[in-house]
């Protein structure tokens, strides 16, 4: 199948379209600048807050994620300072690619964010990407986060009601292999694996899993979209 026989594509948000990691280290380097803990180490401390069972919405659970990372990496460990790495949401960059992929793909899609984010970071999110989506669904309107599959059939029912598009017209673009690719392929939807970290070791923040084949795999947006105008 063409990548332009699809009708519809389903957006990851955090970590495929919005640099959260760069977000977050720019943050402790800034309110922590004499700070030694590395990129690495506090990556990972955020990955084990994350999934330690105790995760709440996102990203409001930022706030408990700090309060558990500082202790162990030796951190100030404040409300204030807790409070602002969920705040510091509303300046987490795009990656350098997104924007203008976005609208390229715009072009020939319709485009549907399926995050897990809460809608005011997505508000964020949107702006930040420059508006390019035709519909915005966040974890408060699913009513739950990815992996759960009950959060792919509510987008899909959404498309659906909107434009008639059946689930054989969707692709799903994300990074995570957790939240997204394995349920995707699971479900029997077609998937695009966006590989952020591509040219790093480990998953950085995003909680670790088994990898699964996506039906296109590219290292940027920038790729897919190139992809999609050769008529791939």
């Amino acid at each position: 199948m063409s990548l332009q026989d699809f009708k519809v594509l389903t957006f990851d948000v955090v970590g495929t379209l919005i640099d959260f990691e760069g977000g977050m280290l720019a943050y402790l380097r800034s309110a922590v600048p004499d700070t030694r803990v590395s990129d690495d180490e506090f990556l990972a401390a955020y990955r084990s807050a994350r999934a330690d069972g105790n995760a709440g919405w996102y990203p409001d659970d930022l706030e408990r994620c700090w309060h558990v990372i500082a202790p162990k990496l030796g951190l100030p460990d404040t409300d204030a300072l807790a409070q602002g790495l969920r705040d510091s949401v509303a300046q987490w960059p795009a990656f350098p690619d997104s924007v203008e992929a976005l609208k390229r793909l715009h072009k020939r899609f319709k485009l549907v964010t399926m995050t897990n984010a809460q809608h005011w970071a997505l508000a964020h999110f949107d702006k930040t990407l420059g508006s390019p989506f035709d519909m915005l669904l966040s974890c408060d309107d699913a009513l739950c986060e990815k992996p759960d599959a009950r959060y792919f059939a509510y987008a899909r029912g959404r498309f659906e009601g909107a434009w008639g598009y059946k689930q054989a017209d969707n692709l799903h673009v994300a990074q995570s292999q957790y939240h997204d690719i394995g349920i995707s392929k699971e479900l029997g939807i077609a998937t695009c694996w966006i590989e952020r970290r591509h040219a790093q070791k480990g998953s950085g923040g995003t909680i670790e899993s088994k990898r699964t084949e996506p039906d296109y795999h590219f290292r940027t947006l920038a790729e897919l979209a190139d992809a999609v105008d050769a008529g791939r």
